[in-house]
């Protein structure tokens, strides 16, 4: 494709040129081409932002919530409308496949808004009865302009995961993309004015991680929600500690998927391939730490093996390829280094683990998913996250064992577990310490379940009715029906 024209900003309801002078390139994984350059936002174009925000904010909050619904679900419509070359744009963007992004990077967003949308109207406090007739009420109000930093994995979904409530409650936003992945928050911002958004409701300003930390410090901004890596979540905290804001942080994992005796063999192994291959391994709750049960291990193996062998490899925008590109080629090499260093560590390397050259693609990032063996809890394939198609199998026996193994983490974002047994399955996902949890099955974020993590995993959730509480402050007030009791 030919390279598109350099992106601006997006404040106040249309695009604005960024004062810095400055641009980025976001590059094609799969192609090693430049798409585009993208402006970089300066302090003074934060600025900017954060006070048309202010003046949205004025506007927004002040209608209804069944009046922000309707524009939000125009919103909705728009995205579905738009749902294939979204799509492709997010494929060309992150290299992941189009029969993924197709289906589930645009659609999930369009139903995160839609969700929120139908909260809107129904967002309210409650009435507290009190002695002599006196009585309180509580009121759920928007905290006003919030900041968030999405990751690049899910462009366009984690807006919507942050945008939606945040509007739904009333508040505005200035968003800041991924500088890797910077093009379809662009493309949602656009959406929402066309729906009829008040201008400045919800602004994007894109750049480095400068651009993010500006966000996090500056005083006009209420609330900050990040969606990255644990090392990248502790600075966005401490930045905003200067201002006290309100923070959100849903960070990365090393998440545990453990598959009992009794397990239904065929769904564990597609539900760990899942958790393992689906965007290349690109995702924060992924079961990288897959413990089977030593009865069962060869026959999971055996089958595992036998079906990721079948795995096509090959052009993201291709609709049979299940394995696109990694992200860049920094991020290849990563992978491929914790892979060497598996090896050197005495896991067995069952198979994959190789860059592979697709025809007329010789300068994406492709590589094949990796399964290791005879992995140990002490290895760093086992401790470290990845964020690569990279599988550690570890065998086990007994179930206080494996609970405590899976345990034995920094992180705490996501666990699974697979047994026909339903009483053991509740009595080890009781255990587990992890705060996004599946029974046979992996890796199913539906918008009605909380989402996020223990630990150094995050803070806060996403989705479900708890997000309102995460963009609303409550205000109670007291209501006097007699006299004034006064002792002077």
């Amino acid at each position: 494709m030919s390279k598109l024209p350099t992106q601006k900003l997006y404040i106040n309801g249309g695009y604005v040129d960024a004062t810095s002078g400055q641009t980025f390139e976001t590059i094609n994984p799969a192609t090693g081409e430049v798409i585009c350059d993208v402006q970089i936002a300066s302090s003074a174009d934060v600025d900017k932002a954060v006070a048309a925000a202010k003046a949205g904010f004025k506007i927004w909050s002040k209608m209804s919530g069944t009046e922000r619904s309707r524009i939000l679900l125009r919103a909705v419509a728009l995205l579905r409308e738009r749902n294939d070359e979204l799509a492709a744009l997010e494929v060309t963007d992150t290299g992941k496949p189009l029969q993924e992004a197709n289906c589930v990077d645009v659609e999930s967003g369009a139903e995160c808004i839609e969700y929120f949308a139908g909260l809107a109207a129904s967002l309210n406090g409650e009435h507290i009865q009190l002695a002599n007739g006196n009585f309180a009420f509580t009121r759920k109000e928007p905290l006003g302009v919030c900041g968030a930093i999405g990751a690049w994995n899910y462009p366009i979904q984690i807006a919507c995961w942050k945008s939606a409530p945040a509007l739904a409650c009333g508040n505005a936003m200035v968003y800041k993309a991924s500088e890797v992945t910077p093009l379809t928050a662009l493309k949602l911002a656009e959406i929402y004015t066309e729906a009829g958004l008040p201008d400045g409701v919800f602004n994007v300003v894109s750049g480095l991680g400068p651009v993010g930390q500006m966000l996090a410090e500056h005083e006009g901004i209420e609330k900050i929600s990040l969606t990255g890596s644990v090392p990248t979540g502790k600075r966005v905290m401490e930045s905003a500690a200067k201002t006290l804001k309100h923070v959100t942080l849903e960070l990365g994992g090393k998440s545990p998927l453990i598959v009992f005796e009794d397990a239904k063999l065929d769904n564990a192994v597609s539900a760990a391939m899942l958790a393992n291959f689906y965007t290349q391994g690109e995702i924060c709750s992924n079961g990288t730490r897959v413990y089977v049960h030593k009865d069962i291990k060869d026959k999971f193996i055996e089958k595992l093996i036998a079906r990721t062998e079948k795995m096509i490899i090959g052009d993201p925008m291709h609709p049979d390829t299940q394995v696109g590109s990694l992200i860049h080629r920094d991020h290849m090499e990563k992978v491929l280094g914790y892979i060497e260093i598996g090896k050197k560590e005495g896991a067995n390397l069952a198979y994959g683990g190789k860059q592979v050259t697709v025809k007329g693609f010789e300068k994406g990032n492709f590589l094949q998913p990796a399964i290791f063996t005879n992995v140990t809890a002490d290895m760093r394939i086992a401790r470290e996250e990845i964020f690569g198609a990279v599988m550690s199998v570890i065998t086990f026996s007994d179930e206080d064992e494996v609970v405590a193994a899976a345990n034995d983490t920094q992180f705490g974002l996501a666990a699974g577990v697979f047994t026909q047994d339903i009483t053991r399955a509740h009595r080890v996902i009781a255990n587990l310490e992890a705060g996004t949890c599946w029974i046979n099955n992996y890796n199913i974020t539906p918008i009605e379940m909380p989402f996020g993590g223990y630990k150094q995993s995050g803070i806060g959730r996403e989705n479900g009715t708890v997000a309102v509480d995460h963009f609303t402050q409550l205000k109670s007030v007291y209501v006097e029906m007699g006299d004034v009791d006064c002792p002077y």
